[in-house]
């Protein structure tokens, strides 16, 4: 997976390894005849991968991998530890009225 802050593609490999199938680009698509040069296309057919072709949990499982060296540990630690107390507030909270479902 290539995932640079922009849209999450499949690299070359992967859509060889998965066998993804080809859709039709978009035409006027100004990246495309660079691209196309490249990795060998034909200029006149623009092609593209989606990666929704893939399962989902290896979509997932993929995307996991694809940014995980870019998971700053400690403040997703800070991130967690906030969640847990958000909820024991709001769990708190319900509590006064009688259970957690709010009823």
């Amino acid at each position: 997976m290539l995932v640079d802050g922009g849209p999450v593609l499949p690299t070359r490999e992967q859509v060889l390894t998965y066998e993804l199938p080809a859709a039709e680009g978009k035409r006027d698509d100004p990246r495309w005849p660079a691209f196309a040069r490249w990795y060998g296309f034909d200029i006149c057919r623009p092609v593209h991968w989606e990666v929704e072709a893939l399962e989902p949990a290896e979509l997932q499982r993929l995307v996991l991998e694809a940014v995980e060296l870019y998971i700053d540990r400690a403040q997703l630690a800070r991130q967690l530890a906030e969640e847990r107390r958000q909820r024991r507030r709001l769990a708190e909270f319900l509590g006064r009225f009688g259970g957690s479902d709010g009823s």
